[in-house]
């Protein structure tokens, strides 16, 4: 029983730490009103300034709330990261209407801006980071995180919010789709499922160094595919074919391509050698 009441008292401890974190319920729901507040789904909801206004006013509040727990570990004030967030807000809408734009046009699929900003986890996924990213630009710890794994588990996309990435970004199907924290995406770049922009070396000392790759623009990047490093570099207007390993610096204008081979035979006939397959 001695054992079993200091554990509890560790246990104590260890809750309060825990307990200076931003609430995830909290977090999330936080998430959900501002992404419904910037592209509502509802159209039975008035679209009146008055309306907006108290919006707002009520997102301010709960990201004051989200904040509070972090506040010893804040470089300024609660209200003044609330104050300057929301006023990058605006420019943060406009760059996500250029990435449902870009879905919208780039996608035979998509049918309007409706279905992609409401339907689409490419463009789920995409609002997190940039609602995120901005987050951490103003030094904010831990909250951006909670989020970002909150898009995680919705699109099954994994895009660190302390990325860079620019304008009219599309993810199409996204699936898998992982993007490191030092990662440099630049604009027009267009990424399928299974790719992965990730890190060489996974070192902890090296946390504080470029260890994803850079993806110069107008860069298409196809399904499987697989890009480490900090030193790699995809040249602007390049193709990287599927499923292709890339740890080194590929030209601007560059096609890569992994070329695999596939035999074609009838089941019927006879075959000695060995098949390189169990089911």
């Amino acid at each position: 029983m001695h054992h079993l009441h200091q554990w509890l008292l560790q246990l104590e401890t260890d809750h309060r730490d825990i307990s200076s974190a931003p609430s995830k319920r909290k977090a999330q729901h936080f998430i959900d009103e501002l992404i419904a507040f910037l592209f509502p789904n509802d159209n039975h909801l008035p679209c009146t300034l008055p309306y907006l206004q108290i919006g707002l006013a009520r997102l301010e509040v709960q990201l004051h709330e989200l904040l509070l727990p972090l506040r010893s570990q804040l470089l300024s004030k609660i209200d003044d990261i609330v104050q300057h967030y929301f006023a990058t807000l605006p420019i943060i809408y406009q760059t996500l209407k250029l990435d449902a734009q870009t879905i919208l046009q780039f996608d035979p699929a998509a049918a309007s801006m409706q279905e992609v900003v409401s339907a689409y986890p490419g463009f789920r996924a995409i609002a997190v980071y940039r609602l995120t990213h901005q987050l951490v630009g103003m030094g904010v710890p831990t909250l951006p995180r909670l989020l970002s794994e909150y898009a995680h588990s919705q699109t099954g996309i994994d895009i660190h919010p302390g990325a860079t990435i620019g304008s009219a970004f599309f993810i199409d199907h996204g699936t898998g789709v992982v993007i490191g924290e030092t990662t440099h995406i630049g604009n027009n770049v267009k990424i399928y499922q299974g790719v992965t922009l990730g890190a060489l070396n996974v070192q902890k000392d090296l946390a504080q160094t470029k260890r994803h790759p850079t993806i110069e623009d107008n860069v298409i990047i196809y399904s499987g595919s697989t890009i480490l490093g900090g030193n790699t570099v995809i040249g602007h207007s390049s193709i990287i074919g599927g499923n292709t390993w890339i740890t080194e610096t590929v030209p601007p204008y560059s096609l890569v391509y992994h070329k695999a081979e596939v035999r074609i035979r009838n089941k019927q006939v006879p075959y000695t050698h060995e098949i390189d397959f169990v089911i």
